[in-house]
């Protein structure tokens, strides 16, 4: 998944008098912390089998240990960059990984499933307080010009490496060790960073005067929680029982209370005026579409290795290498796409890109091969991923005032993250309901093709809207994320 880009306010910031550490070594940490908040996105996936066998977690449940990380990370996300202005970046940075790392700690000695799904929140929640910190750090560190460029150049390949790692990392300790290690391995590396960061970070801060909006992050996060449980539900009640209406209506309460505190508070966490911009509500609602499709890719390739395929954690870490590595070519390929064939016709060529490699997997089989079966298709997904990310992020910036970059950009990522979120709820629940509780390989294969299909007319649709709704580029002079 691509990182929180949270930018460096234009403020200059207030450090402390102590003597500043080498610039290397401030990049160092920063990256260190965004390289452990983008591995916990995708690392738990080849994990999943083996903490459904150790804690008897039930299919639909399995979501949830990739869903609390993330439900919790997008919905308070913009609330940890706006601390971090208003307290201080050190502080913040300091305070999400101490939370993440003592979460980790409690996720990977869990005994029960509620345990675990606990923890993975709390990380998610330290996460969204230390990810928007880590490139503000960088950007205070480095002077602006070239040093800059290639300290953030850093940052961004860090994110994507953590990313890319985290299946190949989780197979090779779930092999070695066992599931729990995926979180434990978490903790001697967050106290290193910790001791690290406490001694050598200098605190700067923006010192604006704007406050939190704390009931619009509970608001908006308890909201998609409960819409996400509300779906999940279908699966054994159906579309129409109480247990399942109930949630979603609770849900979609939640949301319109959440728009309308956010309309009247004086520090929004979603200022809804930037919406007005065509530019910005047409790449954020792209976002939520297309993440809606691409978040579950993980989710169901790697149960489709282990438990169809019948590879070992370790194997379907490395098997999806190759898809890792694609979304990172896309990513580099875009910028010089977009100068050719502009913004919009980039993000609609990688989404159509990803929607044939959803389609060639939906056509899976309970005997493929790896070639035709995981590596080609998952390589057309996560390349057309990385091609359609970033001009949907530079057509978001381009429509909002300088000062506003930062927080639009938080926008699509959070839009993105809470798109992954629910399309991952939706599309589980499609894919347990085909299987009907049979756990063959010929039934799994049939429930995980079926939101491969899903998937596929989902993309399609974003596509649509993107030559719809897009504007046909970015301004001339867009806002720096």
């Amino acid at each position: 998944m691509t990182p929180m880009l949270e930018a460096a306010d234009t403020t200059r910031p207030r450090t402390s008098r102590r003597n500043p550490a080498p610039t290397w070594l401030v990049v160092a940490l920063a990256c260190a912390g965004q390289f452990l908040v983008v591995l916990d996105v995708s690392v738990v996936n080849v994990a999943l089998p083996s903490i459904r066998t150790d804690l008897g977690t039930s299919p639909s449940g399995l979501q949830w240990v990739v869903n609390a990380y993330a439900i919790a990370f997008a919905g308070f996300m913009l609330l940890g960059g706006r601390a971090g202005d208003l307290y201080g970046r050190k502080r913040m940075f300091l305070t999400g990984l101490a939370l993440f790392t003592l979460a980790s700690l409690a996720g990977g000695l869990a005994q029960e499933g509620w345990q675990l799904l606990l923890a993975r929140a709390v990380q998610g929640l330290g996460a969204a307080v230390l990810a928007p910190s880590t490139l503000t750090i960088v950007t205070s560190a480095v002077p602006e010009g070239a040093a800059r460029a290639r300290a953030i150049a850093t940052w961004t390949a860090v994110g994507a490496g953590g990313g890319a790692a985290g299946g190949l990392v989780g197979g090779a300790l779930v092999d070695l060790m066992s599931w729990r290690w995926v979180l434990l391995i978490n903790v001697p590396v967050g106290a290193v960073v910790l001791a690290g960061s406490l001694r050598r970070l200098t605190e700067s801060r923006a010192g604006d005067g704007r406050r939190l909006d704390l009931p619009g992050a509970l608001l908006v996060t308890a909201g998609l929680a409960t819409l996400a449980y509300g779906v999940s539900q279908t699966e054994a009640e159906g579309w129409t029982a109480p247990a399942t209406l109930v949630p979603l209506a609770a849900g979609l309460a939640l949301i319109g209370l959440f728009l309308a505190v956010e309309a009247r508070t004086a520090s929004p966490l979603m200022p809804l005026g930037l919406f007005r911009l065509r530019s910005v509500s047409a790449a954020n609602a792209a976002m939520f579409v297309c993440g809606s499709a691409m978040f579950s890719m993980w989710f169901f390739m790697t149960l489709y290795a282990q438990n169809v395929l019948g590879y070992d954690p370790l194997d379907a870490g490395l098997a999806l290498v190759p898809s890792s590595l694609a979304i990172v070519l896309g990513s580099k390929l875009a910028p010089r796409a977009m100068r050719t064939a502009g913004a919009r016709n980039v993000a609609v060529l990688g989404t159509l890109i990803a929607a044939a490699g959803f389609g060639w997997q939906s056509t899976m089989s309970a005997d493929a091969g790896y070639v035709t079966g995981i590596m080609l298709p998952g390589v057309l997904m996560m390349l057309g991923a990385g091609l359609s990310s970033t001009p949907l992020a530079a057509l978001a910036t381009s429509g909002a005032a300088p000062g506003e970059a930062g927080l639009v950009s938080g926008l699509v990522n959070t839009s993105r993250t809470m798109g992954g979120s629910l399309g991952l709820a939706v599309l589980s629940t499609l894919a347990a309901a085909r299987t009907d509780g049979s756990g063959t390989p010929q039934a799994l294969t049939e429930g995980y093709a079926l939101a491969f299909r899903t998937g596929t007319g989902v993309l399609l649709a974003g596509a649509v809207l993107m030559l719809v709704w897009l504007p046909r580029k970015a301004s001339p002079q867009p806002a720096s994320a």
